[in-house]
């Protein structure tokens, strides 16, 4: 059985020094059997810069990419989240 490997943009509220602590936030609200698979960062304008994360799911669990998104829009300091880029995968 594949994979699905999802990358979410997530813009901070304001420009943040280091990632770090948003990181750690996301870490908590993943599913047990969702797993980090990178990090990124894009600059977006005027100093801010928006946090890359690319999360391997596994492929028969359904309506997860849009739960997780909305997830993570609701962590304290992120101003939004939106899906960037979703593909299939047959490693595990």
């Amino acid at each position: 059985m594949g994979s699905v490997l999802v990358t979410y943009k997530v813009f901070p509220e304001d420009i943040l020094p280091n990632f770090d602590d948003l990181k750690t936030k996301i870490k908590a609200i993943l599913p047990e059997f969702a797993g980090i698979e990178g990090w990124g960062e894009e600059p977006v304008a005027f100093g801010l810069v928006a946090l890359l994360v690319q999360i391997k799911y596994p492929e028969d669990k359904t309506g997860l990419v849009d739960e997780f998104e909305e997830k993570l829009s609701k962590i304290q300091g992120v101003s939004q989240a939106q899906t960037f880029q979703i593909r299939r995968t047959s490693r595990d």
